[in-house]
């Protein structure tokens, strides 16, 4: 079974008895009905689950319960022998999102303590935004993504001491040898090729056979840019969701990486408030982690951020190195002459900052040039500039230097992530290996 670092978190909520429901949010085809059956199966003599996707697509028990009494009544008809008491029932709500009127009750479920709840859904963003009473106070709504690059170095048998190694080193600035570098980078250029859905590392772990993963990959692609859409009534907006998830791969193959708007609909003066609405869409659903723009970096960087200038990047590297190279593995495994991967190391970095907690930031200066990420320092109380690079020359970095040397934007550090091993330190700015994103950001599920 794959470790998921949300487990003890998890574990801790069930054995508190704690004044909130637990909803786990994101993307589909993640693991969290896994992972939380896991949990709660052990935990509890009585587990009952409720898929509300399933339900509504069949038998529709619960589309008119509007009453904690109600509810009850429905959840009798199909698992009345298992409703035991709070310390040894624990019922999983799970795709809540399916019916916005049980978000407003978990409220009520809750005050009524009778059992231990926690839920799980997609799209909770936008559900709660349409939902008529928004139970503020009484939910905690915790995201979940995929594997991590430390849970998938975990799902390949590499030793949790090991991990710790590395990162007391990271810490010190403490670089690893030649032996142990060359091991890691195998493992990170595996890990850009299977990605983090828990179906992928799971068939890869099993078998090592990248057709049968390109095949998930594939699969899963198709159901997210299917499953974003059909939230939505309107057709129209249906095709411009669906086109906007179609184009990220294409727009991270060009220079600026960025969303075009007017090329959505092939129409001119189109800007991002014409489509906001498809874009809350994607990302709500997990599907597609966005950048935003930033000028002038203050800490704390929301503060700053402009939706005039928007990059999406694919949740899972898997899923864009599947659309970019398919089943043939050289391009990443064998750093290819002529093959560019500086969208699959943005990518990855993207998803392992937003794994980690991050709010992702890149900065945007028509005049001093762009920085591929800015995160917050909260201790610091200053911007951290990132910069991502896949080639050798890596200590190429104009904008950055620009960047560094503003007295106005008070930087304290920056950090260059590459294929280089050693990790060295040149004024302000210190490069690291870009397996060393892992530890970058608060990462807020590891215990």
């Amino acid at each position: 079974m794959l470790y998921r670092k949300i487990q003890p978190y998890i574990e801790n909520y069930l054995r508190s008895d704690a004044n909130k429901v637990l909803v786990i949010d994101g993307a589909r085809q993640i693991g969290k009905t896994f992972i939380i059956r896991h949990v709660g199966q052990q935990l509890f003599e009585n587990y009952i689950e409720i898929n509300f996707v399933e339900d509504l697509n069949g038998a529709k028990l619960f589309e008119q319960a509007r009453t904690v009494k109600d509810f009850y009544f429905q959840l009798s008809t199909i698992a009345g022998e298992k409703m035991g008491e709070k310390k040894n029932t624990l019922i999983f709500l799970d795709e809540i999102q399916a019916y916005p009127h049980l978000l407003t009750m978990l409220k009520f479920l809750k005050q009524d303590d009778r059992f231990t709840y926690i839920a799980s859904g997609s799209l909770l963003g936008v559900t709660l935004r349409k939902t008529s009473s928004i139970p503020i106070g009484s939910i905690e709504i915790k995201r979940m993504f995929p594997l991590d690059f430390e849970e998938f170095l975990l799902a390949n048998g590499f030793n949790p001491f090991a991990i710790d190694v590395m990162r007391e080193k990271f810490l010190a600035g403490e670089s690893l040898d030649a032996a142990a570098h060359e091991k890691v980078m195998d493992l990170f250029k595996k890990y850009l090729l299977i990605g983090g859905l828990p179906d992928a590392v799971n068939s890869f772990v099993a078998d090592t056979n990248i057709v049968k993963v390109r095949t998930i990959h594939h699969d899963i692609r198709s159901f997210y840019a299917d499953d974003a859409a059909k939230y939505e009534a309107d057709n129209n907006r249906k095709l411009k969701v669906r086109r906007i998830y179609d184009m990220i791969p294409s727009n991270l193959e060009n220079k600026k990486k960025r969303v075009v708007f007017q090329d959505i609909e092939d129409k001119r003066g189109k800007r991002f408030s014409d489509y906001q609405d498809e874009f809350e869409y994607l990302i709500s659903a997990g599907i597609a982690l966005d950048v935003n723009a930033i000028s002038t970096p203050v800490f704390p960087l929301t503060q700053a951020v402009g939706k005039n200038l928007l990059k999406l990047y694919l949740n899972d590297v898997g899923l864009l190195t599947e659309v970019l190279y398919g089943s043939n593995i050289r391009a990443v495994m064998d750093d290819e002459t002529g093959i560019n991967l500086g969208a699959v190391y943005e990518s990855v970095v993207a998803q392992e900052l937003a794994a980690h907690g991050c709010k992702l930031y890149y900065y945007d200066n028509r005049t001093k040039g762009e920085v591929d990420y800015l995160i917050d320092d909260y201790d610091s109380l200053s911007a951290v500039p990132i910069e991502v690079k896949s080639g050798k020359d890596y200590t190429v970095h104009s904008a950055l230097n620009t960047f560094v040397k503003n007295d106005d934007y008070h930087v304290k550090k920056a950090y260059v992530l590459s294929n280089t091993r050693e990790i060295t330190t040149s004024g302000k700015i210190t490069y690291l290996p870009i397996y060393d994103v892992m530890f970058l950001g608060e990462d807020p599920m590891r215990f």
